[in-house]
C-alpha cells in the first residue's frame, strides 16, 4: 500500500507540474532547445559514420573472400601475378558456375577528376576487373547504359561517384594521363563501395598504368560460408604463394574502423561541450520552476505529500523536457541529414573518395533520446532536491 500511494503521490505532484509549464513557456522553451541542438549535433555528426560504415560494407559478404599479398593492409600495398591469381581461383571451396570458378583478379589505380561542389581535383578509385566481378559481387546492375566491352577504354561508373563527381556521364570522355576513357554506363550496387568507383576492362587498366599482368586483389565467391577456412589452408599451405585471406565483410569492417573511431570522437566531444550548455538551461528551467511553484509544493507537503514525491516529480518534469528536446532534435536530424550525399577520403584504405549518404538509423535515434533523458536528469537533479528540502513554512509565508 506504501508503494501505491507513494506512486500516486508522485503522480499527482508531476501533472500538477507539467500543468504548469504553460506559465513557465520562456524558460522550458530555453532548455528544450539546448536538449535538441546537443541531439542534434551529436546524431547529425554520427549519421556521417553510419552513412560511410553502410557504404563501405554495404556489398560485404560472409561468403565472399578478398586475397591479398601477405602483410599487406589495403588493395594498394598489394600484389599478384597473373599465376597467383589462378591458383587462388582454383582453391578449395571456392564456388564455380557454368563458365568456371567465381573469382575475379582486380587491380585498383586512382584517377583524377573534378568534384561537382567545388571543381577541385579528387581521387577517385579506378578498379580493372574482369567480366567475374559482376558474379562475385552478386548485387550490381547498369542504370544507365551499358557494361563496358573488353578490350576497350571505356568506364562504367558507379552512381555515387556520378552524384559527387563532374565529366562521369554517360557519353563523357575522362582522360587520365595519356589515355581516354569514354563513359559507357552507370551502376548501382545497393548502396555498396562500388558505387563510388569507376570501372573498366583489367587488361585495358594494367596496359594504361604500365601493370603488366599484375594484380593487386582476387575476390571469390565460397561454396558456403563454412569454406572459408578450408578456401584458406589450401592457399597459405601452398609454399608457392604469399599470400592473406580474409572473408570481405571482415576487411571492409577493419577499413572503416579509422573514420568510425575519429567521427565517433569528435562528435561526442562536440556533443559533450554543448550538453554543458543544455545543463545549464536545464539548471535555469528547473530552479524556476521549483521558485514559481514555491507555493504549491509547500500546499502539497502541508497535506501530507512526501519529500520523495516532490523530489521525484520535479526530476520527471526536467527528463521530461529532455526527452521531448531530444525527440525534436533527432527529427531535425533526420529531416537536415538523412539521405544527404557527400563524399570523403578512405584515409584507411585506399586514400580515395569514398561517396555515401548520411544515416540517421534507429540505433542513432535510440541514442539520441538517451543523451537527452540523461541530460534532463543531471539538469534537474539539484533543483529536485532543492525543492524536496524547501521548508513548508517558506512557501505558506506566500500564501
Amino acid at each position: 500500500m506504501n508503494i501505491v500511494a507513494s506512486i500516486l503521490e508522485v503522480s499527482a505532484a508531476t501533472r500538477l507540474g507539467i500543468s504548469s509549464l504553460p506559465e513557465r513557456r520562456g524558460t522550458a522553451l530555453v532548455a528544450l532547445a539546448g536538449f535538441a541542438g546537443v541531439v542534434l549535433v551529436l546524431t547529425g555528426m554520427l549519421s556521417i559514420r553510419e552513412g560511410f560504415a553502410k557504404t563501405m560494407r554495404g556489398n560485404g559478404r560472409a561468403d565472399n573472400v578478398i586475397v591479398l599479398r601477405g602483410g599487406a593492409s589495403s588493395e594498394l600495398g598489394s600484389g599478384i601475378t597473373l599465376e597467383e591469381s589462378r591458383t587462388i581461383g582454383a582453391g578449395a571451396g571456392v564456388a564455380q558456375d557454368g563458365a568456371g570458378p567465381i573469382a575475379s583478379p582486380e587491380l585498383l589505380v586512382i584517377m583524377d577528376v573534378r568534384k561537382r561542389s567545388n571543381g577541385n581535383d579528387a581521387n577517385v578509385p579506378l578498379r580493372g576487373v574482369t567480366e567475374r566481378a559482376y558474379a562475385v559481387r552478386g548485387n550490381l546492375r547498369i542504370v544507365a547504359g551499358r557494361a563496358f566491352e573488353p578490350g576497350r577504354n571505356e568506364l562504367v561508373v558507379g552512381i555515387g561517384a556520378v552524384g559527387q563527381f563532374a565529366g562521369l556521364d554517360v557519353g563523357d570522355t575522362v582522360r587520365s594521363g595519356s589515355v581516354s576513357w569514354t563513359v559507357v554506363g552507370h551502376m548501382a550496387a545497393d548502396g555498396g563501395l562500388e558505387e563510388s568507383e569507376l570501372w573498366a576492362d583489367a587488361k585495358m587498366v594494367q596496359q594504361a598504368y604500365s601493370r603488366g599482368n599484375s594484380y593487386q586483389a582476387v575476390y571469390a565467391r565460397l561454396e558456403t560460408e563454412k569454406a572459408f577456412d578450408a578456401f584458406k589452408d589450401s592457399l597459405t599451405s601452398n609454399p608457392t604463394l604469399n599470400i592473406q585471406a580474409q572473408r570481405q565483410d571482415e576487411y571492409l569492417r577493419l577499413q572503416t574502423q579509422a573514420m568510425n573511431a575519429f567521427i565517433t570522437i569528435a562528435g561526442t566531444t562536440v556533443a559533450s561541450l554543448m550538453a554543458l550548455g543544455a545543463i545549464f538551461g536545464a539548471l535555469n528551467s528547473m530552479y524556476t520552476a521549483v521558485a514559481s511553484r514555491s507555493r504549491e509544493i509547500a500546499t502539497l507537503r502541508a497535506l501530507g505529500f512526501g519529500r520523495w514525491a516532490v523530489f521525484v516529480s520535479v526530476l520527471l518534469e526536467s527528463a521530461l523536457l529532455g526527452v521531448a528536446g531530444g525527440l525534436l532534435g533527432v527529427a531535425l536530424a533526420w529531416l537536415a541529414f538523412n539521405g544527404y550525399e557527400a563524399s570523403t577520403l578512405n584515409f584507411a584504405g585506399s586514400f580515395t573518395q569514398v561517396s555515401f549518404a548520411f544515416a540517421v538509423t534507429p540505433e542513432l535515434f535510440a541514442q539520441g533520446i538517451r543523451w537527452a533523458l540523461v541530460l534532463g536528469l543531471i539538469g534537474g537533479a539539484l533543483p529536485a532536491w532543492h525543492a524536496a528540502r524547501q521548508p513548508i513554512t517558506t512557501g505558506l509565508r506566500d500564501l
